[in-house]
């Protein structure tokens, strides 16, 4: 993302800055990767140390149900029930050492607590919904097809419109990026990128919160969600800069890349982070040599396994998928279209699909989670 300044910021960092009144502002340095990573500076009402009460932690470990995994499977994302609460409807499916990521039906706004993910970075996909997503840096209002970008240590409330939510969530040990090959040695993104930064959005920054009492945030960090008291309202920031905060971008933005044959999955690429990649697929014109076949070619991820979560439309190259489903395809087993799709495909002008899929470099394990809502019989749908 591009540099940011939102609100009242002194000239010079790490200066005395007061209010009218001739109170100090707290000034707070918020980055990941030591000093080394990008960063923002925060201005505070108040010191966002005063720490009143450390409660009790909650294990959220995920339960590892298949640690060595070969199998092609269907996770139907549909059938998992929602939950009233937040926190308590995100359910991990599919993870490694690099990252875990699942689905989250929660009917219900964070109305009497804040959360802060101390361990991850989190892409947020809302698959359904609309709302706001309120941070101590300021508010993103999030609809259908929406990807929430959100750095580890922000500190974040969700206010949904109403009770039918659906979230696609991926949590990364990394920082989430935009791919590299899409910027040029200053940061800006390319003229043949499928976005650019216009496409982007930060947030609005809001009224600073000068309240004092008991305010509780839920921190998870090792694997453990535990609750934190805080003597003053994590939302005071009056100001701040940098290139270090949450932000948002719509599936429906990305600009597909094209050709005469069919293009591989990294023209599709969106985001990264270590050891994986996050791909968007969207409606687009299919191949337009004479002779093309649009269904994607048999091939092995042999370094890599393969999740798409189907969002939206037909995906040409499946045979009964539903929304919201899971594929995993794990590395060194081949996989393509199912049969009868390369057929179908060719003559065909355009998709209209969309779907997110997830590339993750060292092999996923599945939870118990995943397995409740498995179908079992993915595995031999190719058989003719």
């Amino acid at each position: 993302m591009s540099y940011q300044n939102k609100g009242k910021i002194p000239e010079k960092r790490h200066t005395v800055f007061k209010s009218e009144k001739g109170e100090f502002y707290h000034e707070q340095l918020f980055g990941t990767e030591g000093f080394h990573g990008i960063s923002s500076l925060l201005y505070h009402l108040h010191a966002p140390t005063q720490i009143k009460n450390i409660g009790k932690s909650v294990e959220v470990t995920p339960k590892i149900a298949v640690e060595k995994n070969i199998t092609p499977r269907r996770i139907q994302g549909m059938k998992i029930a929602p939950e009233n609460d937040y926190l308590e409807s995100r359910k991990v499916l599919m993870l490694n050492g690099d990252l875990q990521m699942g689905i989250a039906k929660p009917h219900h706004p964070m109305q009497d607590y804040f959360y802060k993910n101390a361990e991850w970075d989190e892409l947020l996909f809302i698959q359904k919904g609309q709302g706001i997503l309120k941070t101590f840096v300021g508010d993103l209002e999030f609809d259908n097809g929406d990807y929430l970008i959100i750095p580890r240590g922000t500190i974040y409330q969700i206010q949904f419109k109403d009770e039918d939510n659906i979230i696609f969530f991926l949590e990364s040990q990394s920082p989430i990026y935009t791919p590299k090959r899409y910027r040029n040695e200053f940061g800006q993104l390319l003229e043949h990128s499928p976005f650019c930064e216009r496409d982007f959005v930060a947030p609005t920054l809001q009224e600073a919160k000068d309240e004092v009492g008991d305010f509780l945030i839920k921190v998870k960090k090792h694997n453990q969600i535990t609750d934190i008291t805080y003597a003053t309202h994590p939302f005071d920031v009056v100001g701040w800069d940098g290139y270090f905060y949450p932000y948002k971008f719509n599936i429906r933005n990305f600009e597909p890349i094209t050709g005469r044959i069919h293009q591989p999955p990294p023209v599709h690429q969106t985001f990264e982070g270590h050891n994986f990649v996050v791909c968007s697929f969207v409606p687009r014109l299919y191949d337009y040599h004479p002779l093309a076949i649009p269904a994607p070619y048999n091939h092995s991820n042999i370094d890599s396994d393969e999740v798409l979560f189907y969002v939206e439309g037909d995906f040409m190259s499946r045979n009964h998928i539903d929304l919201c489903d899971f594929t995993l395809h794990p590395g060194g087993i081949p996989h393509g279209p199912h049969p009868g799709a390369m057929e179908r495909s060719i003559g065909q002008k355009k998709t209209e699909e969309y779907a997110v899929m997830v590339d993750p470099f060292r092999p996923l394990m599945l939870t118990d989670e995943a397995l409740k809502v498995e179908d079992v019989n993915y595995k031999h749908s190719w058989i003719k």
